[in-house]
Formats: C-alpha cells, structure tokens, sequence
C-alpha cells in the first residue's frame, strides 16, 4: 500500500485526513510543529487517537527547518504528499504576519524540494477560499481570476498556488490545490466560529456577530472534505491538453496541475447557523454586533462542479446533522 506523507497531521483536517488513510490500509507519516497557535494539547489529543495503529508514525519538525525536512524526505521515499501545515487564520495574520511568511512560503518551499528530489507522485496541498478576495460574482469558481487577496494569508495561499505550478512545470511533479471552505466538525480548531459560538453560549458569554449578522459562510462538514482530498490524492492530474496560452485557464494547465473548490455549495446565513446551534444547545445566544472585520468577505459560496466532474466529490452532510455532530463531540470532550 502507499506510504503518505500528512503534515499538520495534529490539526483538524490533517487528523482526519490521516484517519481515513489508514482505515483503508495506506502507511501514514504524520508531521507537525504542535505550535502553540491554539491548544498544543488539542493537537496532543488528535495524536493520540492515531498513534494505537501501528502504520502510523508521528515525526515533530517544522517545515523551516530545511535540512531535516529534506532528510526526511529522502529516507522515507513517500509515494504521496497531502500537505495541510500552514499557518491559519485570516485576522491572526494581521497581528503576525511573519509567522505566516515562515510557515506558508518557507516551509511549502521546502516541501516543493522535498518532493521534487524524492520522485514524489502527487502533492495535494491545502489552498483557501480565501485567495477570492475582493470577487464579488458567486459562487467562486475556479476559472476565475484570483489576483485581489485581501488579508496576508490569502496572498500566502495564491502564491503557494503559483509555487506549486512552476514546479509542475519545471519538474513535472503532479499537483494539486485544494481552496478548502469554512470546514466544521469534531475536533475542530478553536479559533473558529463553530468552536467559539458554542463555548460562549455554554459559558453565557456573549458571542460577537460580525458584519452585524450578515454573512453566508458555506460551511463544509469535515467528512465530506476528507472523503474528496482522498479521492483527489488517488486521481494524479496530467496536462491538460485542452489549456490554451491565449486563453489561460487558471485552474489546469499545459503542466500536471490543477486547483479545486472543495465546499459544500450551499451556503448559511450566520443568524441561521447561530440558531441551530441554539437548537442544539437547548440554550440562547447573547448576540453582540460587531462590523466587519478586516480581511473578511462577507459571503462565501464553492463552485464544486470541476471537482465533482474530476473525482465524483458530493457534499452530503447538511448543516442541521454536522453541527449537531460537533456539539456532541464537544460536550464528550469538555466532559459537559
């Protein structure tokens, strides 16, 4: 079977991605720096329920550190990379915005080499919603152009983007990207809303609203995202012999690379959101208005049709069904 290697395997997506590797036979190498961003023991937690399978092999590095990221490389000869370590968060990256310089630019670098000398098959990599930007025309596709970024960690995304074409092109290393929008679910990070709505109605704290309640985020339930980075890790991109340099299209091209939505295509009201978690919780909301913050988008909706035509993907959880799935988890976590 193949040996994978899944950095950020203690974040949310990389657990759950590395999960479902091994539950179907691969070898998983699993990679993480366990920063301090958010709870290092929420990230201990996640490992912890991997570490049972004797497949699994947890290695604690950080992708700056360029020696040891191409010494890993070269000894353990992964068939497939499905890289999630980054730097996340769009307001954090306002407040520190060279941490993301070090983890998103720095460290995909390193990856970019590491697979490059070691004959890797496939990079799959963790893109965002996020490099929309400023576009205004929804729902966001692919085959639009993504060159307005409105916070930091957008424009680290768009230029991992670009970083991983030119070495398809140089190269020939298949790759692809994944724009991954608001993913949910158990043992979810706890800078997102999800998290955050629930601790402050469970502890009677308000919870802040921002844009005044008027926002539409398609939520994508953690399931459903793993099962389509899964498939897309199995489906190897070739160039497309349809790309035209007169007419670029920007998600193929004449290399082996493609970019793909992975959403949910059904987008939320937040007031909507927040009332089933109200539902859910047996409890009211203390709403606090807040305005827009800096470097968000108001509305947020996955045009999946590429991905869907590429490798089956189809969203399946509706909203109701996975928050109700995170509160329960969060309860048995908390122990509430």
């Amino acid at each position: 079977m193949p040996k994978y290697l899944v950095t950020g395997a203690a974040g949310f997506i990389g657990y759950h991605t590395s999960r479902r590797l091994l539950a179907r036979g691969d070898t998983v190498v699993g990679l993480d720096s366990l920063n301090d961003y958010y709870s290092v023991q929420l990230k201990r937690d996640r490992i912890a329920q991997l570490t049972p399978e004797p497949r699994f092999d947890f290695r604690q590095l950080d992708l700056v550190e360029r020696p040891a990221v191409a010494e890993l490389f070269a000894a353990e000869q992964f068939d497939a990379v499905v890289h999630l370590a980054a730097q996340a968060g769009v307001r954090y990256s306002i407040r520190n915005p060279h941490a993301y310089v070090d983890s998103n630019l720095v460290g995909f670098v390193n990856v970019l080499e590491g697979c490059r000398h070691a004959g890797v098959k496939h990079l799959v990599y963790a893109s965002s919603s996020s490099v929309y930007g400023a576009n205004k025309k929804l729902p966001f596709a692919v085959h639009d152009p993504v060159d307005h970024p409105i916070s930091l960690y957008a424009a680290t995304k768009k230029a991992n983007e670009l970083m991983a074409h030119t070495y398809s092109h140089l190269y020939a290393l298949p790759t692809t990207g994944l724009r991954f929008f608001t993913v949910y679910g158990p043992w979810g990070r706890p800078d997102m809303a999800m998290w955050l709505f629930v601790e402050a109605i469970l502890s009677g704290r308000p919870i802040d609203v921002f844009n005044h309640g008027k926002m539409r985020r398609d939520f994508t339930y953690i399931d459903d995202v793993v099962e389509g980075v899964v498939r897309v890790a199995d489906h190897i991109p070739g160039p497309d012999v349809n790309w035209s340099a007169e007419n670029p299209e920007p998600g193929t091209s004449f290399a082996p690379f493609r970019v793909h939505n992975i959403g949910n295509n059904r987008p939320v009201e937040l007031l909507d959101l927040i009332a089933i978690i109200e539902k859910c919780l047996g409890r009211k909301a203390q709403k606090r208005f807040m305005p827009l913050q800096p470097g968000d988008v108001p509305e947020s909706c996955a045009d999946i049709q590429d991905l869907s035509d590429a490798v089956g993907y189809q969203p399946r959880t509706p909203i109701e069904e996975g928050v109700g799935k995170f509160v329960d988890w969060y309860r048995d976590y908390h122990r509430l």
